[in-house]
């Protein structure tokens, strides 16, 4: 003998789904609050406002003709190689943030080495970071980021 499909049947079947659904949902909204890193800009309206004096002050960057790599050495310190002047009358600060947010921002100090590189004194720990500096030379700044790893 066969059993015959009932209204409790579908109601077992509707219930089981949905809770499938609502699981997978709250799952996926904790994951994601748990690893948002913050955002990128409070007030996008705002920040479209201020988009060709950001670009201005691109140009003007490009103009003095300084080009930094940012990598790390063999202790995860980072390293500067500027052009064309290596390390020449250059300072460097910076600050390395960690991407998503999980350690606290490491404020960074960079001093020359006998390669005329700048090198940070303070060594990353591992993960991804995202490293901005400020560059300046005789009264004159750039600002570089670079992601390391």
């Amino acid at each position: 003998m066969t059993r015959s499909f009932t209204g409790r049947h579908m109601a077992m079947i509707m219930v089981a789904f949905f809770g499938v659904v609502i699981a997978v949902n709250i799952t996926m909204a904790t994951l994601a609050r748990q690893t948002f890193g913050g955002t990128v800009v409070d007030n996008s309206y705002v920040a479209s406002q201020q988009y060709n004096g950001w670009l201005a002050a691109a140009r003007a960057q490009d103009a003095l003709g300084w080009a930094a790599g940012i990598s790390l050495d063999a202790v995860r310190h980072p390293v500067l190689a500027i052009t064309p002047a290596a390390g020449a009358g250059f300072t460097a600060s910076g600050v390395a943030s960690h991407k998503l947010g999980r350690a606290p921002a490491i404020d960074l100090a960079f001093v020359a080495d006998d390669a005329g590189r700048l090198v940070a004194r303070q060594a990353l720990p591992p993960g991804r970071w995202q490293v901005a500096i400020t560059l300046r030379r005789a009264g004159q700044s750039a600002h570089l980021a670079a992601e390391l790893q």
